[in-house]
């Protein structure tokens, strides 16, 4: 499958997602079609998660090689662990801070094109994955089936990392790489306003 119709194969996903989503919410959040809306629209509506899952599919792009499919494998799964230890309210040392300084981190990592062994970047984007998850986790709807919560939120996220992906491949293009690293900074620049104001809500 060439790179055109795997963009292609996630716009026309996505698409499909965000209206399957608008039609479940048109009612109460509840059950296995209130958990699914709920669960794929809950990484889109807190830029902290958007940008930060954006990342790690353009950080993975950079770097190539088997990375660009197993980072965004790599976040869900584990995000799934966190997910679950979050409905179980199992607490996590400073999660929102946590979350910002993924965003700084990754976005940073993707501005200065930085390049580490693939087990490093895995293990990387393992942590954050398991606050990002813990957040969606603590943050189920009541009412909503926690497993339909669940493959919704990780569907979410794999189309954020595949929108990624499609940002990493603007490097084969004449000055692809500099809007990359434009995009990289200006998501470690919202990181950065994060971070500021969890240590702000600490203090």
């Amino acid at each position: 499958m060439t790179m055109r119709k795997v963009l292609q194969s996630a716009s026309t996903i996505a698409l499909l997602s965000v209206l399957t989503a608008s039609a479940a919410l048109a009612h109460e959040q509840t059950g296995v079609g209130g958990g699914l809306a709920s669960g794929l629209l809950h990484p889109l509506t807190g830029i902290d998660h958007l940008v930060a899952m954006v990342a790690v599919g353009i950080w993975g792009a950079q770097l190539g090689g088997v990375a660009i499919w197993v980072l965004p494998i790599v976040f869900p799964l584990v995000m799934a662990l966190g997910a679950v230890a979050g409905i179980l309210k199992i607490g996590l040392p400073l999660p929102e801070l946590v979350i910002a300084l993924s965003a700084l981190v990754l976005g940073l990592a993707v501005a200065l094109r930085i390049r580490v062994p693939f087990a490093a970047a895995a293990a990387i984007v393992a942590v954050f994955a398991i606050f990002h998850g813990h957040a969606h986790g603590v943050e189920l709807p009541s009412a909503a089936n926690p497993l339909a919560y669940g493959c919704g939120f990780v569907v979410a996220t794999g189309l954020l990392h595949a929108c990624g992906i499609m940002i990493g491949a603007l490097a084969r293009w004449p000055g692809g790489e500099r809007v990359i690293q434009g995009v990289g900074a200006a998501i470690a620049a919202l990181g950065g306003y994060f971070l500021a104001a969890s240590l702000g809500a600490i203090a």
